[in-house]
């Protein structure tokens, strides 16, 4: 009898052969490259150094493209991006020490944003391993350590046969519904070293589905359908999970009204009669959220920027749908769902009866209506038309990638992304410089349309190393920096929390000159020939900057009282 833990994969002849004669010249590295390759991978993103040589050597006897940044955190920003544009893990090759710390940041905002991205580091030789002090250049008592309470999952390695396995199990890891970034590393001697083992071939590293138990769906099913006024938030797990199709057809078959989170915007039609669109920062909308009798809570931990900082109170019941086990019942008790968003509301679409609820149109105008006169009676017109100029100016099909600042933290609520998946920003992590290298990052991905990057002056000067990345590359960036002379943000909350600000203002460049002098055309416009000159710089092939000075203002918070 030949029972299933029998069966194995014979090698063919001409498999025996290359097994039996690997082609000379090879090392470790040569292991990372294959195994990328082998695994499905295209691209890879970097920065060189003494430690990693290795790989990088193995990258000329490879069909992997390469793309190196100027700052390691900023190779990690393309990576993230690069991840949640294709949905595919994105290898992000880096050095020890220095190296290897400095995309931290990079790689938070890839964990608090579900972002593929599969780092592989380089680790001193194995002598300088287990924590003694050897002084090894970049040695750390244990660098990975650093990266635990960051990454989804951390795969050391310290022999060659080791490498495709545990770059196989990150892959997989990166990859399983929620998606993270994951940390491999291995030491210099192990990259360096030559190798006799066969080219790495017959990878398997398919992700496990996350699918929700049908008891748990069966009660929600029955919750929503006999709900007098259900309501749903959408958050980036729906996105994630390609589901937006999926969520519009359950709303419409509720009739229950729709917000999307920062995260999720795009994943239900702005303009839809049931979208409340993603007003969150608004008590009208936490308002009628909390009148929910039934709220479904799709692919959201429901933190502090979808809770309208935590104030949001829903006196209602709560199902939630989340990948991510720690984020159930995290800030409020609810029917938890532990399930990918797609497949969770494929069984709610299969299980939920019709309802019919004729005023939910009318319900959802009149909330857009208290929060349009709730902006409008504030003076803001100089920032809604800057928003509208860059709406009107970005082609449909084209992604945006928004650094934190004043007209990002506009565009959260009030942007129409168009579509799933085209409107990114670090407001998972919330740290600066992401816009302008993310936006490389999708840009390498999909060189077929034009790719926008938002900053403040400050967020910019993080960033303005990778000019020369873009225009080595010829990557197709517009980037508009909004240039208001400081911190912009920072000096609105000091100034209300102080009466002053302190630490705010910045002397910082020519951005038109300094994009000049990397090659890179210029222009500095006006809120008035915005539109013009960022849809010129758009449909112009290749890297290119937009200047606007000026002071934009934050519409007035409804969470402080």
């Amino acid at each position: 009898m030949t029972h299933d833990h029998d069966l194995v994969l014979r090698p063919t002849e001409a498999q025996t052969t290359a097994a039996l004669n690997p082609p000379a010249g090879r090392n470790g590295g040569d292991l990372v490259v294959e195994t990328l390759a082998g695994l499905g991978a295209t691209t890879v993103f970097g920065l060189p150094g003494q430690h990693a040589l290795g790989m990088f050597d193995a990258l000329r006897r490879s069909d992997l493209r390469y793309v190196g940044l100027r700052v390691e955190n900023n190779a990690g920003f393309a990576a993230d991006a690069y991840g949640r544009v294709t949905g595919e893990a994105a290898p992000l090759l880096l050095s020890t020490g220095p190296g290897a710390l400095t995309s931290l940041a990079a790689l938070q905002e890839a964990a608090a944003a579900s972002a593929p991205v599969l780092a592989i580091s380089s680790q001193v030789p194995t002598a300088g391993l287990g924590g003694g002090r050897h002084g090894y250049l970049h040695e750390l008592p244990d660098q990975a350590a650093s990266f635990r309470g960051v990454v989804k999952s951390v795969h050391p390695v310290r022999t060659q046969s080791q490498i495709p396995s545990a770059i196989a199990a990150a892959w997989k890891s990166a990859l399983t519904a929620p998606h993270g970034p994951v940390w491999v590393e291995i030491p210099q001697d192990v990259l360096l070293a030559p190798t006799a083992l066969p080219g790495v071939t017959a990878l398997d590293a398919t992700p496990e589905e996350l699918v929700p138990r049908p008891e748990l769906t069966a009660l929600a099913a029955h919750l929503l359908s006999r709900a007098e006024r259900p309501a749903i938030i959408a958050g980036g797990g729906v996105v994630r999970a390609d589901a937006a199709g999926k969520l519009r057809a359950l709303a419409e078959k509720l009739d229950a009204p729709v917000v999307t989170t920062f995260g999720g915007k795009g994943a239900f039609p702005w303009t839809h009669p049931l979208s409340l669109q993603s007003w969150l920062e608004d008590r009208h909308t936490t308002d009628f959220l909390e009148d929910a009798d039934v709220l479904l809570v799709v692919g959201s931990g429901l933190g502090e920027l979808s809770s309208n900082y935590h104030t949001f109170a829903p006196r209602g019941r709560v199902v939630q749908i989340e990948a991510d086990l720690g984020k159930l019942e995290s800030n409020h008790p609810a029917l938890g769902i532990h399930a990918d968003a797609r497949l969770a509301l494929q069984a709610l679409l299969e299980t939920v009866e019709e309802r019919t609820d004729p005023t939910a149109p009318e319900r959802v105008r009149g909330v857009l209506g208290a929060v349009a006169a709730r902006i409008g009676a504030q003076e803001l017109t100089l920032e809604q038309e800057v928003l509208a100029s860059v709406r009107r100016a970005l082609p449909a099909g084209s992604p945006s990638f928004w650094d934190m600042t004043i007209l990002a933290y506009w565009a959260w609520s009030a942007f129409d992304a168009h579509a799933p998946n085209l409107m990114h920003s670090a407001q998972g992590a919330g740290g600066l410089g992401y816009g302008f290298p993310a936006a490389l990052g999708a840009a390498a991905a999909d060189p077929t349309r034009p790719v926008l990057a938002v900053s403040g002056d400050g967020g910019a000067l993080y960033s303005v190393a990778e000019l020369a990345t873009a225009r080595q590359y010829g990557l197709d960036v517009t980037w508009l920096i909004v240039d208001d002379g400081g911190y912009g943000i920072l000096r609105e909350y000091m100034t209300d929390a102080f009466g002053q600000a302190t630490a705010t203002e910045l002397t910082r460049p020519d951005y038109v000159a300094l994009a000049e002098s990397f090659g890179v055309p210029g222009v500095r416009t006006t809120p008035d020939t915005l539109e013009k000159d960022l849809a010129a710089a758009l449909t112009t092939p290749g890297p290119s900057v937009v200047v606007l000075p000026a002071v934009l203002r934050m519409f007035a918070p409804t969470h402080l009282g």
